[in-house]
């Protein structure tokens, strides 16, 4: 065994080997302590970012019923306050889309039930024909999945309860009314969310994927690091999750403008900017992409990399950044259109410099990402090109050089 200069307690020479078995615990217990610290920071955010609906939940339940029950005298409101808690179980954004559903699903199982429980009576073979019948008329009006649901299981709770409970269908359909419109109100006038901090909260993920593998591209591109640039676009590619809530966040933001007056003075400020910034999000996203692997395939090849090249790249991430933090300050976001057009400069300037083929992709994705990004800070399309375009200079042919 070596021995390390280092004495224990009973002053024998502790071996490399000992520090190494001592060493070992300690750094699996900091492992193991650093991932629970982790996982429960992960679980308070979930809970946060869900506490506002939860108790939207628990508030609509509970006056739905009392509507029901105490206003309407319906001696059994089950369905009132499931109907609410399914109502804003939907995805932000859809809420008024699944009252209606409900209205629409419930109507339709009452009637196929009422009808085909007069003309052939009830039985096992009858319950079955119903259902069936009820899923398909919803089918065919609506084809929504809520709306096939409701249907279905309301035609059962008629076919199954109707011989022995009188004047079902009206409370059922009721039911679903209340509890939809109590929903409603909780979310639009009670307790309705703040639009500007939804949209904060979930485009944070998607823009802060975005600029880090950006930012990680760049350095690749300075030094030359092909497994970088992979794995910034392995990383890249899995941002489905990412960019579905924040397209998710925005309809809920307009639902939210449309539906309470508390937040109708947001509608043309910044949540209105906000919302509109999914879709460019999304092909920046799939545009940066396409960058990052022609990068990949330019360090491959041993193309030249122009000084301005990873420079343009990293304005880019920086334009994001910005985006970012000014959207969420209620801002417009100014800066963040100058700093993008400091990227297609650059991206300009290592054009002219020379660039290979796959460095000449990599300019053009700087530009298309670039006028998405100006679209996103709500210039039309046809202004953003045309900023760009000015910006990026002369478009004289660039001098190919042949690859190392």
């Amino acid at each position: 065994m070596v021995a390390v200069g280092r004495h224990g307690a009973g002053g024998g020479t502790l071996t490399r080997d000992d520090t190494s078995a001592r060493a070992g615990p300690t750094a699996a217990l900091v492992r193991l302590r650093d991932r629970a610290v982790a996982a429960l920071r992960d679980r308070w955010r979930r809970v946060r970012a869900i506490g506002g609906l939860a108790v939207q939940a628990g508030l609509a339940a509970a006056l739905s019923w009392m509507v029901a029950y105490e206003l309407l005298h319906i001696s059994q409101p089950v369905f009132a306050p499931i109907s609410a808690v399914s109502t804003l179980a939907a995805s932000v954004g859809q809420r008024l889309r699944r009252t209606i559903e409900l209205i629409i699903g419930v109507t339709v199982g009452v009637l196929i039930g009422d009808l085909l429980l007069v003309v052939i009576g009830t039985g096992w073979w009858q319950l079955g024909l119903i259902v069936v019948l009820a899923i398909m008329v919803a089918l065919f009006l609506v084809g929504s999945a809520a709306v096939v649901l409701q249907a279905g299981a309301t035609a059962v709770l008629i076919a199954t309860l109707s011989p022995s409970v009188r004047d079902l269908e009206v409370p059922r359909f009721v039911d679903a009314l209340i509890g939809g419109a109590v929903a409603l109100l909780v979310t639009a006038v009670l307790l309705p969310l703040n639009p500007l901090r939804v949209l904060n909260r979930a485009a944070r993920p998607a823009m802060d994927l975005l600029t880090t593998q950006l930012d990680a591209t760049a350095t690749a591109l300075r030094e030359r690091d092909v497994a970088r640039a992979r794995a910034a676009l392995t990383e890249l590619r899995q941002n489905a999750e990412e960019v579905n809530a924040l397209i998710e966040a925005t309809r809920g933001a307009r639902e939210t403008n449309a539906l309470s007056p508390v937040n109708w003075h947001y509608r043309h400020g910044p949540v209105g900017r906000y919302a509109q910034v999914a879709e460019p999000i999304d092909r920046a996203m799939r545009n940066s992409g396409t960058l990052i692997r022609r990068v990949v395939t330019l360090i491959e090849d041993g193309e030249p990399v122009p000084e301005p090249m990873p420079r343009a790249v990293a304005d880019l991430a920086e334009t994001v950044r910005l985006l970012k933090r000014q959207f969420a300050a209620g801002d417009e976001p100014l800066r963040a259109r100058e700093q993008a057009l400091r990227a297609v400069r650059a991206a300009g300037d290592a054009y002219r410099a020379g660039v290979g083929f796959s460095g000449a992709v990599v300019v053009a994705q700087i530009r298309t990402t670039v006028s998405d990004l100006m679209v996103g800070t709500g210039l039309t399309q046809e202004a953003a090109n045309r900023l760009v375009r000015r910006d990026f200079g002369d478009l004289r042919p660039p001098v190919v050089t042949r690859g190392r």
